[in-house]
């Protein structure tokens, strides 16, 4: 016993508990993960979909994801909805047969089409995570940045680089810069982290460093403006 009358074991949980109390609460209510259908071949893969659903609990977020309940995408939302966080998966109704196997947890929201999935996605979202995935993670990874980059948002982006798998797409993109093909600051809209704790914890600190060509736009004007805006604001960083 110490000479307080406490076990050194009293102690430890009282540390742990003041640690807890202490905690700054995260600035993101929700985080929207885009990953594969697949589990991929390594198990390090899979253990980081997991970890990720993990963190996420930890700080009280919630998920928005593509919905599948099948590879990657099944292991991060079952994470984070054992955890007690909400989840909502956004699917096109033409995929629920394929993505959709087995038990769903949390929300279904089934949407017409794959547009409207990722405008839906990071509307409800506060920050987006790539884990390991294929050309529809990739797809829906460099829209987001695109948009970034365009002002039509300022939320963090974040690569989960597990065992390596992103280094030769941000060597690339390395590239992209050193041939000005992507500004300075364009290239660091895009954080990266072989961890999902460090990876949340870049995420947390972002700070926004738009281009000064770049005009504002909104989520909530007509879907036709918006196209407007946005090919006026390609054409004026050409």
């Amino acid at each position: 016993m110490t000479p307080m009358g406490e076990s050194k074991e009293e102690m430890k949980m009282a540390t742990v508990e003041k640690m807890e109390e202490e905690k700054v609460p995260s600035r993101f209510s929700r985080i929207c993960v885009f990953c594969g259908s697949s589990s991929g071949k390594k198990s390090s893969y899979q253990e980081a979909a997991v970890e990720l659903g993990k963190e996420l609990v930890e700080r009280n977020i919630d998920l928005v994801y593509g919905g599948g309940s099948v590879g990657l995408m099944g292991l991060v939302s079952q994470a984070v909805h054992a955890g007690g966080r909400h989840v909502l998966g956004v699917i096109p109704k033409s995929l629920m047969p394929r993505e959709i196997t087995g038990e769903t947890v949390g929300e279904v929201r089934a949407v017409s089409d794959m547009h409207e999935r990722k405008a839906e996605m990071a509307r409800r979202a506060d920050a987006f995570i790539a884990l390991p995935g294929g050309y529809g993670t990739l797809e829906e990874l460099l829209e987001v940045i695109t948009w970034a980059q365009l002002g039509i948002h300022s939320k963090p982006v974040g690569l989960l680089n597990v065992d390596g798998y992103y280094d030769s797409l941000l060597s690339f993109m390395d590239l992209a810069v050193n041939e000005e093909f992507i500004s300075p600051n364009a290239r660091r809209i895009i954080v990266s982290a072989p961890s999902a704790k460090e990876l949340v914890r870049k995420l947390e600190e972002y700070v926004p460093q738009p281009d000064e060509f770049v005009s504002k736009l909104s989520w909530d004007v007509e879907p036709r403006k918006l196209v407007t805006e946005v090919e006026a604001a390609i054409a004026s960083a050409s």
